[in-house]
């Protein structure tokens, strides 16, 4: 028999917990920043291969102030050191959650971690290796003999970072449905009646969050259907199932309204 906590912790309790976990996921993120600020360069370097592989001959990324190598290179860093720590951060965001949930929901700690990882970075990999090359020729093929493609640093680490955490946070949409699913707030009928909402709805994050061309917005689009769908099917193996004594209540019930 699973046991629920009952008591309910006074808000100061909640803000306190919340102020414990934000500590110990900056204290992870800075420690990971300070290990990946020792391979910023090569890390750079990494990141802009989907750019360099599209850039004509002649064109070259520039910085335009003194400092915006060096800004440039702290926040390669700060991304690095959040996917390198994303495990500890699922973690203790499971850590902060976990207590509103009951013994056996409190389970499935390990596989939130896991799939919660592997979604994110899968995410984040789907939008280097498909989504940046497609999205970067489409722009740089706007270059002519006379109009030479020079792309700052500054500017495209802001669209490359924007575009990895946004696909990262999307590719969660799964693990988000199941966890609504188990607490009652999603339920599998709705997702299914308001199917055609949520692919109109895709269509204009993806219209947000990528270049303004068919291809790359299609490339984002169509793995969101893909994870929707998926959620459907996650949200239905997570919903909770009524009790045999509430099931004959309800069948009794619909008897008598009969």
């Amino acid at each position: 028999m699973t046991e629920h906590i009952d008591e309910k912790m006074p808000v100061t309790s909640h803000l306190e917990e919340l102020r414990t976990r934000l500590v110990r996921i900056l204290a992870a993120i800075g420690i990971g920043f300070v290990a990946c600020y020792g391979f910023k360069e090569k890390l750079f370097e990494v990141l802009t291969i989907p750019l360099a592989n599209v850039l004509p001959e002649q064109s070259y990324m520039i910085f335009t102030s003194l400092p915006e190598a060096f800004f440039t290179y702290l926040k390669v860093s700060f991304l690095a050191s959040i996917l390198l720590t994303s495990p500890y951060i699922l973690f203790q965001i499971w850590r902060f959650i976990s207590p509103g949930l009951y013994s056996k929901e409190k389970r499935h700690a390990v596989p939130f971690v896991i799939f919660s990882t592997i979604f994110f970075i899968g995410g984040a990999l789907f939008a280097y290796f498909l989504v940046f090359p497609l999205g970067f020729k489409f722009f740089v093929a706007f270059g002519t003999d006379t109009i030479k493609p020079m792309i700052s640093i500054r500017e495209y680490l802001s669209f490359s970072m924007k575009l990895l955490i946004a696909f990262g946070v999307i590719f969660e949409l799964p693990i988000f449905m199941f966890f609504l699913g188990r607490i009652g707030l999603v339920q599998s009928n709705t997702l299914i009646t308001k199917r055609k909402f949520a692919i109109l709805l895709v269509f204009v994050i993806a219209a947000l969050f990528t270049p303004p061309d068919v291809v790359t917005q299609c490339l984002m689009a169509v793995p969101l259907i893909m994870l929707y769908e998926i959620s459907i099917w996650v949200v239905k193996l997570g919903e909770k199932k009524p009790a045999p004594a509430e099931e004959e209540s309800e069948e009794r019930d619909s008897e008598e309204k009969k």
